[in-house]
């Protein structure tokens, strides 16, 4: 690193400071007060997680079970269900090389879809299909198992809290952390005198609190839903203008997923979750996960005997908090996630606030991965002031600002309490995510992590390139219904998805993951001594 002289101004110090600003590398060390970042260290791994509806051929949500040629969605390591049977979710591991990541993920896709039913489909919206009641959108099951029983009656819970409807919405997760070689020289480098796992749990929180503020410019950029069919909106309020006869829309908005319609939940709103520190984190959710509510109480006393939900407190579990971003661990199967969190800190970080890109075949491109990936390392290099409650609020009204109007030239969001220019924020958040890009582009042989910011750069200034712009545009364009337009979508991924077969190997995989997944099942399902009640209560006590 190549350091300025301090308060003098003779010739040959100004030509040191040019020859930093001309060089990125050593600009973007100053800019972060790092002496180096050894390439090693932009061996970031990430992991996906796709959730996707299965859809009949005329575009409606699928009533079938799930496929048994994929296996247990309990048990296999790749494909599950979300909410319901029809919603899959798709689980790549982690992997440092994008393309390997996203060759996973795409293998993934071409098996599931050559093992589905009755020439089914997978939707590549994240707004869903057209729905009937909620009674026509099945449960996700799990088999017979305590773990596979408590797992639908969470999902019993979410449709008698808030409806099915709102359940199957679908998005991507990206799980993102730092290489194992970059800890304990960042430690040094930062001085301080934590263990290494209290360190790490810190610097994801730091990533976690500068992540919230910033996320609405993601929300920007990788909203695709600015449009659901009427029937997705049927006897709920909302502030929508008719596009057509079927759909409905906002013609600024850019990501609808996150706003009223999509995952939210009145009673969590007044929840303020703080990421200072992962004690005060655990507490605010284990307090509300003890915390009875009244409206969720009449639940239960409604429907008699039966549970119908694992509790009746704010929040069943701690996956029923709707955040865009959440501190995880991997913890074995049955751990409560916040046990794993509190014992053995955070291991990683999942982003859930992206939608899936209806023109992309995956939904997710190596493009899209070169920016977020510029965009949390400059989370977690960057200055993190702690949050406090103003700050917490004013984020989260800004992001419902960018959903509904992200796309209006003359949108203002609110800054530390100040007004300001989304543009102009925008803009000044990508001149500084430049530095972790240059950072990025140096540590990979591969191009592009530069290449990517520009596409973001040119979004900001053309809004129609965005995603939600680009569906508005092809939907006037063509007179396209909400519905004709995703169907349309879902045909040509399909087609390029399916015009090449899987390796022997791969195939081989797969069909291997299949079959043991459904053998641990089974182990699971014979090795319960509870009966579920116990179990039940066992789990609600602790």
């Amino acid at each position: 690193m190549c350091f300025i002289s301090d308060a003098r101004t003779d010739a040959r110090s100004v030509s040191v400071a040019e020859r930093c600003m001309s060089n990125p590398i050593q600009a973007s060390l100053i800019r972060y007060s790092i002496p180096e970042f050894k390439p090693a260290w932009g061996s970031i791994r990430r992991g996906i997680e796709k959730e996707c509806l299965r859809v009949t051929p005329t575009g409606h949500i699928s009533t079938r079970q799930h496929p048994e040629a994929l296996g247990s969605a309990l048990t296999n390591p790749y494909i599950t269900t979300d909410f319901s049977e029809a919603l899959l979710e798709f689980i790549t591991p982690a992997y440092a090389d994008i393309q390997n990541c996203l060759k996973m993920l795409e293998n993934i896709h071409r098996f599931s879809l050559e093992n589905l039913e009755d020439h089914e489909m997978l939707w590549v919206c994240s707004m869903p299909c057209p729905l009937g009641p909620d009674t026509d959108i099945p449960l996700a099951q799990y088999g017979s198992s305590n773990i596979g029983r408590m797992k639908t009656l969470y999902r019993s819970g979410l449709h008698h809290r808030y409806g099915s409807l709102m359940q199957v919405v679908a998005g991507l997760h990206y799980n993102f952390s730092m290489p194992d070689a970059f800890w304990e020289p960042f430690k040094e480098i930062c001085g301080s005198r934590e263990s290494l796992k209290e360190f790490k749990t810190s610097r994801y929180l730091h990533l976690i609190r500068n992540f919230h503020r910033f996320s609405w410019l993601l929300v920007y950029l990788f909203g695709a839903s600015p449009a659901a069919g009427k029937c997705f909106a049927q006897g709920r309020k909302h502030s929508m203008a008719e596009f057509d006869d079927h759909s409905l829309y906002l013609p600024h908005a850019t990501c609808l997923r996150m706003g009223s319609l999509g995952y939210k939940s009145e009673a969590q709103k007044s929840l303020f979750v703080c990421y200072n520190e992962l004690d005060a984190y655990v507490e605010c959710l284990n307090s509300a996960m003890h915390t009875p509510y009244p409206e969720y109480e009449a639940i239960s006393r409604q429907e008699g005997k039966h549970p119908v939900q694992i509790n009746a407190n704010l929040l069943q579990l701690e996956n029923e908090f709707y955040s865009t971003i959440r501190p995880k661990r991997n913890v074995p199967s049955g751990t409560k996630p916040l046990d794993g969190l509190t014992h053995e800190g955070i291991e990683y970080v999942e982003i859930r606030a992206l939608d899936l890109n209806p023109f992309l075949p995956l939904g997710i491109d190596s493009e899209q991965i070169k920016f977020l990936d510029s965009f949390l390392l400059h989370c977690l290099l960057n200055d993190s002031p702690q949050c406090n409650q103003d700050e917490f609020f004013e984020v989260a009204k800004n992001v419902e600002l960018v959903v509904e109007r992200g796309r209006d030239p003359e949108l203002m969001l609110s800054r530390a309490g100040q007004a300001i220019s989304m543009r102009e924020w925008a803009e000044s958040l990508l001149n500084d995510i430049h530095h972790s890009s240059a950072i990025l582009n140096y540590c990979h042989t591969e191009a592009g992590y530069s290449d990517a910011l520009a596409a973001q750069r040119a979004k900001i200034r053309h809004s129609e390139l965005t995603p939600s712009g680009r569906m508005l545009k092809e939907m006037g364009g063509n007179k396209l219904s909400f519905f004709e337009f995703s169907i349309e979508r879902s045909k040509i991924a399909q087609k390029e998805l399916l015009s090449s077969n899987l390796d022997k190997r791969t195939l081989t995989d797969f069909i291997g993951a299949s079959e043991l997944s459904l053998k641990k099942q089974a182990e699971i399902e014979a090795s319960d001594t509870l009966g579920f009640d116990s179990y039940l209560a066992n789990w609600n006590s602790n």
